[in-house]
């Protein structure tokens, strides 16, 4: 069974998938599975987010270009524009995906707004990733040494990143009984 029959599969019941009532009726795998699919699309928006408030402030391409000339094709990253950032969009879904999945899985602090949890535990994900990023991905794996200035636009676009991850998350997995309708997404706001 594909991945997308198995979300059809779970969202064809009629029990609610969104809503203060859904924790309640999914177990907790269920909820996490369902989560990390919003995930999936709270990682796509978010680095498509990231990269346009990097893009024309670094006027660089992203380290996964980097990556992508010294691990898989050679040459230098600007001769792989498209792969750089196909592979950083790629990054930030999977990580969308798993942050989706965490944050469903967490539920110490229930009795916060999920958007507001959504907007501290994604501002501190995307600060993790952002550590991680720079301490392993570029000094140990890239060998690159970023300047100050050009570390903290860094850190800045992972908190950009990790804010807008996780208002998406929080505004979608949990807290109202209809998005569509609570958030009038289809009366185009």
């Amino acid at each position: 069974m594909s991945v997308s029959d198995h979300l059809r599969r779970l969202q064809s019941t009629s029990e609610p998938r969104e809503g203060p009532d859904a924790v309640e009726n999914q177990s907790r795998v269920e909820h996490a599975t369902y989560a990390a699919a919003r995930g999936l699309q709270a990682g796509f928006v978010a680095t498509l987010i990231m990269t346009a408030f990097r893009l024309p402030i670094l006027r660089s391409l992203p380290p996964s270009a980097n990556f992508w000339a010294q691990y898989v094709t050679g040459g230098k990253p600007s001769d792989h524009p498209v792969a750089g950032l196909a592979l950083h969009l790629a990054y930030g879904i999977q990580a969308g995906a798993l942050f989706g999945a965490l944050f469903a899985l967490q539920d110490a602090e229930r009795s916060i707004e999920p958007e507001q949890r959504g907007l501290v535990w994604g501002s501190v994900y995307g600060m993790a990733l952002s550590a991680f990023g720079s301490q392993f991905m570029l000094k140990e794996l890239l060998g690159i040494r970023l300047d100050t200035d050009e570390l903290a636009l860094f850190h800045a676009g992972h908190l950009v990143y990790g804010l807008s991850l996780g208002a998406w998350v929080g505004s979608r997995t949990e807290g109202v009984e209809d998005p569509e309708a609570e958030y009038e997404y289809n009366d185009g706001n």
